[in-house]
């Protein structure tokens, strides 16, 4: 009779993993999203490096420059966006495992489980804000040189 409660408890467990998952499928998204907008701002580096490498008058010069720093602070904002999202998946993949450790020892977690599930919120908060802050930036500096 114990192994049959355990068994239901494990299972209830593995139902209650559902909603983790999910979230982890929306981080893994965002983190997509993110890797996307960085591989944009490569090229769009690459793009201004070359223009900088022919013969430019000082002003295209002053503009390509000033478009390489907007262009470094963006990729930044978005590698400690990717950052922050992916810690945030590895505290939800903690929360998963403490969860069916929990249910496998018999033992009360909740408070671990809680706690990294609130660590994990505030990563993606984190990522978000981050994410948002290189949208505005990106969009205020919108005014690239033409080629």
């Amino acid at each position: 009779m114990p192994m049959e409660s355990h068994i239901a408890d494990i299972s209830r467990v593995i139902q209650l993993a559902v909603a983790p998952v999910f979230l982890l499928t929306a981080i893994a998204t965002l983190v997509t999203t993110l890797n996307n907008r960085l591989g944009r701002i490569v090229d769009r580096r690459r793009v201004v490096l070359e223009h900088l490498a022919a013969d430019v008058v000082n002003a295209e010069r002053t503009a390509a420059n000033t478009e390489l720093a907007t262009l470094a602070r963006r990729s930044r904002l978005v590698y400690l966006s990717i950052f922050s999202a992916v810690l945030g998946a590895l505290l939800i993949c903690l929360v998963v495992a403490s969860a069916f450790m929990a249910a496998l020892l018999t033992y009360d977690l909740s408070r671990l489980v809680a706690g990294l599930f609130v660590l994990s919120m505030f990563s993606l908060v984190v990522s978000l804000g981050l994410f948002l802050r290189e949208v505005f930036l990106a969009v205020s500096h919108s005014a690239h040189f033409r080629r």
